[in-house]
């Protein structure tokens, strides 16, 4: 039987944008999950479960699906940084960024809900900031207004001034979906972007 639906797990605009420049018809579903770490659970171990777990949460809602779910751990100094929520937060995640290298862990997997097989691989992101001063990030912050972005920047707009540079496989994945592994994952299943 032939699969019916393209299903990206999450509700984040971010990466229904970057899903949409591969030019394939996929759904939205938001899986309901908790989202915390486990005890001992490195952030890349996390960023992978979640991934993993998002797919598979919506495996009995699309029969006859590809299902892709993504999460992403970032990670400064080695402390786990959330999504900011307000001015007050996101100015010190900046703050504590100053000078330093943040690492984005970005986990994707694709459930196929008709054989139940479940593929998944993460990408790795090294953010390196510049030396920034309160009034770069006010300005930065004001303008953007990155309140629910991991980090507390937009690399995709004008976060990246922020930056002295970026290593990593995919600058896709630092928005929060790493498209070349994701485009892998969906060869195995004989999906082809182009």
């Amino acid at each position: 039987m032939a699969l019916k639906h393209l299903v990206l797990a999450s509700s984040s605009e971010y990466r229904q944008f970057l899903l949409r420049k591969l030019h394939l018809e996929f759904i939205c579903a938001s899986p309901q999950l908790d989202e915390i770490p486990l005890p001992d659970e490195s952030p890349r171990q996390t960023a992978l479960r979640l991934s993993k777990a998002k797919a598979s949460e919506l495996i009995g809602k699309f029969p006859n699906s590809l299902i892709i779910g993504s999460d992403q751990v970032a990670v400064l100094n080695g402390f786990r940084l959330s999504k900011p929520g307000n001015r007050k937060n996101t100015t010190e995640q900046l703050l504590a960024a100053s000078g330093q290298c943040m690492t984005f862990y970005t986990g994707v997997a694709v459930a196929n809900s008709l054989t139940g097989e479940l593929i998944s691989d993460i990408d790795e992101c090294h953010v390196y900031f510049k030396k920034l001063t309160q009034t770069t990030i006010d300005r930065y912050v004001d303008l953007e207004k990155p309140f629910n972005c991991a980090g507390g920047f937009k690399s995709e707009g004008m976060g990246i001034v922020l930056m002295n540079k970026i290593e990593g496989d995919d600058p896709n994945a630092l928005i929060g979906l790493p498209l070349i592994k994701l485009i892998g994952l969906l060869e195995r299943f004989g999906v082809k972007v182009i």
